[in-house]
């Protein structure tokens, strides 16, 4: 069945043949049957990673929980499972996810794909640090098991691989062990971008770190961010009234964007005033706060991309290393300021060490993440950030990307050719394809 199909950013879309397979073993009779095809989760990419006019392989029916050890804290599920259902599942029983994303409304199979990371990379690195293994279905028919001692190449190649090395049909990962659902909260506000990443780096001992950046700001106020900084409440933390439900999270009545935004709703002074009440509303200071609105505060609006338009967004996140994110990260805003892109939701967060996965995409540094409707000008502003980007030894996050060069790409990952050639030895160039895969050479 054909259906027109987009990434979270709703840019660009596409015609897409979907099937929707029951169980695991159908996946390989359905990949038997398309000339090319791309998985895909829960379409929380943003722009054209998901997408394939010829064949879209869909997870939504490989969504069962399979397996968990509770001494060990290891998951075996399948690939389509929600982050937010395994949440719901062993919160209760004193396990969260190792990393998490901004949204809990990712697969497993797209958190492996992206090898995503969260506001704890610094210390804990990204989603691929913590997975034992993965099964892959190839074009071939064969089933294989790759983890760091079978198969090793294709499994870092999976890792971040954006989903170009077979179809993952099944995963077993490591969680963490918390005593509640809540997070200890401290928020720091920061005059400019100096403040900000020296704030970051006075808390590398936090285990969460993370920055809200005004993206509009500029001269003397460049920068300016609020910075959130979490650790998991311990049981002794709690009030002693909630001691006795420790997991207990807050209801929450999810708002809907029941239709697409006209353009001007997001237009300069429309998000000047609101970077306004955004750097100065936030009380600073310490607080307990439930963990969803820390970790995931755009879910509570179902169908946030909307308020974009039916143009739809893209939005931009490079990491630059450490010694070149001053300077970098300067240029970078200078030039979002000066051509007034209107990004509100804008974030800043410290990398730690660059992960295994061939096209994972972290790295020591910082990374910077905004949001910008889908207009010439500001398709014209990416091409000026790639620029940046390379000029700083940077590299762009192919989840988000919507619209980069392939010698961008090649410039910002030096195990581009190894990845293209396990694509090669396994079976899968011309038969495991996206219109991103295609349009960056991958």
């Amino acid at each position: 069945m054909n259906i027109q199909l987009g990434g979270w950013g709703r840019y660009p879309r596409a015609s897409c043949a979907v099937t929707t397979p029951d169980t695991p073993d159908a996946v390989s009779a359905t990949l038997a049957a398309l000339p090319d095809s791309i998985a895909r989760g829960n379409g929380r990419a943003y722009g054209d990673s998901a997408l394939n006019p010829d064949g879209v392989i869909s997870s939504a029916r490989l969504s069962h929980l399979l397996s968990f050890d509770d001494a060990t804290g290891t998951l075996t599920c399948e690939a389509g499972v929600l982050l937010g259902d395994i949440t719901d599942a062993l919160l209760p029983r004193g396990w969260f996810a190792p990393v998490t994303p901004g949204t809990r409304f990712v697969t497993v199979g797209g958190m492996v794909a992206s090898d995503v990371h969260g506001k704890n990379h610094h210390g804990a690195g990204s989603f691929g640090d913590h997975l034992d293994w993965v099964d892959l279905v190839l074009p071939d028919g064969r089933t294989l098991r790759a983890s760091r001692d079978s198969e090793p190449e294709l499994f870092a190649a999976t890792c971040g691989g954006m989903g170009l090395t077979g179809v993952i049909v099944r995963a077993a990962f490591r969680l963490q062990r918390v005593e509640t659902s809540r997070i200890r909260q401290r928020t720091l506000r920061a005059p400019d971008l100096a403040a900000a990443l020296e704030i970051f780096e006075a808390s590398a001992a936090s285990t969460y770190s993370v920055a809200w950046i005004d993206g509009l700001a500029g001269g003397a106020r460049l920068g300016r961010s609020v910075v959130h900084l979490g650790e998991h409440a311990r049981l002794d933390e709690l009030p002693a009234a909630d001691r006795a439900t420790p997991f207990a999270r807050a209801a929450r009545r999810p708002l809907t964007v029941p239709i697409d935004f006209p353009g001007f709703a997001l237009s300069w002074p429309t998000v000047k005033a609101f970077n306004e009440l955004a750097y100065h509303l936030p009380a600073t200071g310490d607080r307990m706060v439930d963990l969803d609105p820390y970790f995931y505060p755009l879910d509570a609006v179902f169908g946030w991309n909307r308020i974009y338009g039916a143009r739809g967004f893209v939005q931009y996140q490079c990491v630059l290393p450490v010694a070149e994110s001053p300077l970098g990260l300067r240029r970078l805003l200078e030039a979002i300021a000066a051509g007034g892109g209107a990004s509100f939701l804008a974030v800043l967060k410290r990398m730690g060490p660059a992960s295994f996965g061939m096209l994972s995409f972290p790295m020591e540094g910082y990374t910077l993440a905004m949001d910008f409707p889908a207009t010439p000008a500001n398709l014209a502003l990416l091409a000026r950030l790639d620029a940046i980007t390379a000029e700083h030894g940077g590299r762009i996050y192919l989840t988000k990307d919507a619209c980069t060069t392939p010698a961008a790409v090649a410039r910002g990952y030096p195990r581009l050719e190894a990845f293209r050639e396990v694509r090669r030895r396994y079976g899968l160039a011309g038969r495991i394809e996206s219109l991103q895969s295609r349009r960056l050479e991958l």
